[in-house]
């Protein structure tokens, strides 16, 4: 059966999913959903995989993107959505983005090598199953090739040991602000929206980008505890923007979802209109 229901934060393998837009968009449709958006990390290389495939299964695809920025020390995530992937100044900015990552990717590698774990850029693109320039390859896939060695038992040992933030190997990527963000997606033709604001530990953030011409706020989360979805729900509402929800779907590794189901967490149809039209209005 399905349900006038939309989730709104889903990855694929252009960037840290499992599986690939088509894939992805299948799931969707299988869950039941009427509509979705493939927000990849700094890349919609998936984007018109998903569109077609939507098509042909009958499922709405909101073409969307999810831009990792820096805030006061706080890794902070903007998503975007509807911004003309074709447009030559932002596939260029995407790029520069992307470009930040394998800076950091192959100082990550040096510094597992000073560690004694010698992980090659080819053995890390290998387990991402990359090829083109527009697919985003990050941490999530080094650990991949830590726990295909056998250095870690799990992809959490993997991060906590080695790429979290504060860990033996761990490089921060160079990156914009969400300011910076908000106004990157707005010049291409989308909106904005904040994802998991539950993650930072620090509302101001959301005062500060409703400021700038933030559009929405994701609300429901798959890390969002029920008390942080009420609290933001009302925060939403006072602010006058969208409230959002996703699940944040990346694929099942070892039997674990990260981070939630497809569809656990969703909203109503009208809400995706509401974000066409709020793009048409920027």
């Amino acid at each position: 059966m399905v349900m006038n229901r939309a989730d709104l934060h889903l990855h694929t393998t252009a960037s840290d999913g499992l599986l690939t837009p088509a894939e992805v968009v299948r799931l969707a449709h299988e869950a039941g959903l009427a509509g979705m958006a493939i927000t990849d990390h700094d890349t919609m290389a998936g984007v018109e995989e998903a569109l077609r495939e939507g098509a042909r299964v009958g499922i709405e695809v909101l073409a969307g993107v999810e831009i990792s920025t820096s805030w006061e020390g706080r890794d902070i995530h903007v998503l975007g959505y509807g911004p003309d992937w074709r447009q030559p100044l932002w596939q260029e900015r995407l790029a520069q983005l992307r470009e930040g990552r394998e800076r950091r990717n192959e100082r990550i590698l040096a510094r597992l090598g000073e560690l004694g774990l010698v992980v090659t850029m080819e053995e890390v693109r290998a387990a991402a199953g990359k090829a083109a320039a527009d697919e985003s390859v990050g941490r999530p896939h080094i650990a991949a090739v830590l726990l295909a060695k056998g250095v870690v038992a799990t992809m959490r040992e993997a991060f906590d040991r080695y790429l979290a933030e504060g860990a033996a190997a761990y490089v921060a990527v160079p990156k914009v602000t969400p300011q910076e963000a908000v106004a990157w997606i707005r010049e291409a033709g989308g909106v904005s929206v904040l994802a998991h604001p539950g993650l930072y530990g620090d509302d101001r953030v959301i005062e500060l980008l409703a400021g700038e011409g933030l559009t929405g706020l994701e609300v429901a989360h798959s890390d969002h505890t029920a008390e942080q979805e009420a609290r933001y729900a009302s925060l939403a509402a006072q602010l006058d923007l969208i409230a959002t929800a996703g699940s944040d779907f990346h694929g099942v590794r070892q039997g674990q979802v990260f981070h939630g189901e497809i569809g656990s967490r969703t909203v109503d149809m009208s809400v995706l209109t509401l974000l066409r039209q709020a793009g048409r209005r920027e």
